[in-house]
C-alpha cells in the first residue's frame, strides 16, 4: 500500500459526494481514485476539477479500477449488501455509511462473510462516537463517578424528510445513530422496544407518522428514550442526556453564535448533520484511513452494524402493532469481542 490511500467511492449524492471534499482537502494520506453512481453525471459533478479519477455507474467497476486500496461506501442503504461483499471478495477495507444494511438478516450474512475471512474489514460510519460531546458523555460514564446510568433522554430532530421518507424509515434510518450510540454509551444490548406515536405534525407529510417517541430497554436495565421528528421545521437537533444515581450529563445544547437585541435573543440551529457533525466525520475517516493504511480496521465494527439493524426492525414492528416488542439478536462471535459496543 503506497503512502497515499486509494479510495473508491461508492454513492455520489449529498453524503457521497461531503466524503470525497473529506477524503480530498481535508485527511492527509488518502486520495479519491474512483467513484461510481447510477446517475453518471451526479457523479462526474462530484469529482469535478479532480484528475485521474475513473467515473463508473456499476459498483464493482469502481472497486476494480486501477489504484483502488480501500472503498467507502455511501450508496442509499439497499445497496450495501452487495456492495461490502464485492469489497470482502477483493479483501479491500471499507467504511461504510449506515445502516449497514437495512435488514437484519442481510446484515447477518455482511457478518458470516467477514467471519469466513476470519479478520475484520468492515468499518461502519457511527460516526457520534468521533464527536468530542459524545465522547466526554462516555468517558463520564465509564468512569463512575455519577454513579450507574439509569435513563438516557435523546433528541433527534431533522428539518425536513425526503420525499421518499417513509414512517418506517424513522425508525430504521433516523433511530440508527440514537441505537448505536446507546448501546456504545452504556456497554449494553437494547433487548425491547416500544414506539408511541403522538398526533401527527401539520409540518409532516400526509400519512408520515411524525414525530414518533421510542423507548428502548437495555439488558442492564437502563431505559433509553428517544423524541425523533424528522420535520421538526427549524433546524437539525441531537441532544443526550444520561441521568445517574448520583448526577447527570447533557450534550448537544445549541452552541456557535449567540446575538443579544431588544427583541431578544437570536441563537443560530444548525440546518443539517453535515454542520452538526463536521468535525467527527472528519476524525472518523481520519482514523479509518489512518488504520487502513497500517493494514488495520477499527472503530464500529460489522457487528454493530448487524446490532443496529436487529434493534431497528423491532422497532419498525412495534411501530406497526403498538406493542412491546422483543429484539431477536443472534450469538456475538469471537471475532467481535466480548463487548462489541466497546
Amino acid at each position: 500500500m503506497g503512502q497515499s490511500l486509494g479510495v473508491a467511492v461508492l454513492g455520489a449524492g449529498h453524503m457521497g459526494a461531503d466524503h470525497i471534499r473529506r477524503l480530498d482537502t481535508v485527511v492527509s494520506g488518502a486520495r479519491v481514485v474512483a467513484v461510481a453512481d447510477p446517475d453518471a453525471d451526479r457523479a462526474e459533478a462530484a469529482v469535478a476539477g479532480r484528475e485521474g479519477v475513473a467515473v463508473r455507474t456499476d459498483p464493482e467497476a469502481a472497486l476494480d479500477a486501477p489504484g483502488v486500496e480501500a472503498v467507502l461506501i455511501a450508496s442509499p442503504g439497499e445497496a450495501h449488501e452487495a456492495a461490502l461483499l464485492a469489497a470482502f471478495e477483493r479483501n479491500l477495507p471499507v467504511l461504510c455509511e449506515k445502516p449497514m444494511v437495512p435488514d437484519p438478516a442481510g446484515a447477518l450474512r455482511v457478518v458470516e462473510a467477514e467471519l469466513r475471512l476470519g479478520k475484520r474489514l468492515a468499518q461502519i460510519g457511527f460516526m457520534r462516537r468521533y464527536d468530542t460531546e459524545y465522547a466526554r458523555l462516555k468517558s463520564t460514564l465509564d468512569s463512575g463517578r455519577l454513579g450507574r446510568p439509569l435513563m438516557l433522554h435523546c433528541v433527534h430532530r431533522n428539518v425536513s424528510s425526503p420525499p421518499h421518507f417513509t414512517s418506517a424509515m424513522l425508525v430504521n434510518s433516523s433511530l440508527s445513530h440514537e441505537i448505536d450510540a446507546a448501546r456504545w454509551l452504556l456497554g449494553q444490548e437494547p433487548v425491547a422496544v416500544t414506539v408511541h406515536r403522538p398526533r401527527p405534525s401539520a409540518g409532516a407529510p400526509a400519512g408520515l407518522h411524525d414525530p414518533q417517541f421510542v423507548l428502548l430497554e437495555t439488558d442492564g436495565g437502563v431505559l433509553v428514550d428517544v423524541e425523533v421528528f424528522v420535520n421538526c421545521g427549524f433546524g437539525y437537533q441531537v441532544r443526550c442526556e444520561a441521568v445517574c444515581e448520583a448526577g447527570g450529563v447533557r450534550i448537544g445544547e445549541e452552541h456557535g453564535i449567540a446575538e443579544t437585541a431588544a427583541d431578544g435573543v437570536r441563537q443560530e440551529v444548525p440546518r443539517d448533520y453535515l454542520v452538526r457533525f463536521a468535525d467527527a466525520y472528519d476524525r472518523e475517516v481520519r482514523a479509518w484511513v489512518d488504520a487502513a493504511r497500517h493494514g488495520r480496521v477499527t472503530g464500529p465494527s460489522a457487528w454493530d452494524g448487524y446490532a443496529a439493524s436487529a434493534v431497528a426492525e423491532a422497532g419498525v414492528r412495534a411501530l406497526e402493532s403498538g406493542t412491546r416488542t422483543a429484539v431477536g439478536l443472534a450469538p456475538r462471535p469471537d471475532l467481535y469481542g466480548e463487548n462489541a459496543t466497546a
